[in-house]
């Protein structure tokens, strides 16, 4: 069999959708799903953010449009959904990418265990579970009546070994990883082998998420948590959000057409170091 690899790595015209697309990280993807040729939904609730990048990208929304998406309301993701089928006739991947955590769901000496709020652990929940699952469900019956489609989640360093102080994003996360899993069987099994599920764990990248358990805000020096997590990382540094597009262009790609069911630690070797 004779492989090109412009062929074996291409995602030129695949119509992906992306929540939490005008996030840092999904912001990253959708450049460089644009510069490869593929065709975008940009998926979020800042919808103002989602349009700047869009026109950043494509003055004409050619290729790439913005849709204010609630990843919670079922309404909301079928309307966007609705949308794409109109503009670009199908859709070929769902990406995940809604997510996040929430100081009040951390702990702290002034905010110990035992006080967190309900409603922000619940929030931290449903974001990155339901989260997940609601457009899955929405989007992955488009691919079961195609028989194709490919849906990437994205999970945590934090599905591996839980951190201290975030436990509802741990938790949520470990949740994100093992739902990868079952959905890529249930796919397969009940509708098409075609449809692959896949997660990445993306280990530290700076967000606005996690940047007040990083950097000093005073100072812009690490904090401690950032100095235990940089000495972790056999790499030396975070990463930088353009570290994922490889791995996530792969698992898109025909290159990858017998990968379902994994989840892909980009954490600079932070998974494979046990300290000592």
């Amino acid at each position: 069999m004779n492989f090109s690899t412009n062929e074996l790595f291409s995602i030129k015209d695949k119509v992906i959708c992306i929540t939490g697309g005008a996030g840092v990280l999904g912001a990253e993807l959708v450049k460089a799903f644009v510069q490869v040729g593929a065709k975008v939904a940009i998926m979020d609730r800042n919808i103002d953010v989602a349009q700047t990048l869009c026109n950043s990208l494509d003055k004409k929304n050619e290729s790439v449009i913005a849709l204010k998406t609630d990843v919670l309301d079922k309404n909301s993701i079928l309307e966007s959904v609705n949308k794409v089928i109109e503009k670009f006739g199908y859709i070929d991947v769902l990406i995940n990418g809604a997510g996040g955590n929430s100081p009040k769901a951390t702990t702290s000496p002034i905010q110990p265990f035992f006080d967190l709020p309900k409603d922000s652990l619940q929030f931290v929940f449903d974001l990155n579970i339901m989260g997940t699952i609601i457009p899955s469900q929405i989007i992955g019956k488009h691919f079961a009546e195609r028989g194709k489609g490919i849906i990437l989640n994205v999970s945590s360093m934090n599905a591996f070994t839980p951190l201290t102080k975030i436990a509802a994003y741990s938790a949520a996360k470990a949740g994100v990883s093992n739902f990868t899993q079952w959905l890529a069987v249930h796919m397969a099994k009940e509708y098409s082998s075609k449809i692959r599920v896949n997660a990445i764990a993306p280990g530290f990248f700076l967000t606005k998420q996690n940047e007040f358990l990083l950097i000093d805000e005073k100072t812009k020096n690490l904090t401690p948590r950032g100095e235990t997590i940089i000495n972790h990382i056999p790499a030396g540094k975070f990463g930088k959000s353009e570290q994922l597009v490889g791995t996530v262009i792969w698992l898109l790609s025909p290159a990858a057409e017998y990968v379902t069911g994994i989840i892909v630690p980009v954490d600079g070797g932070f998974s494979a170091f046990s300290g000592v």
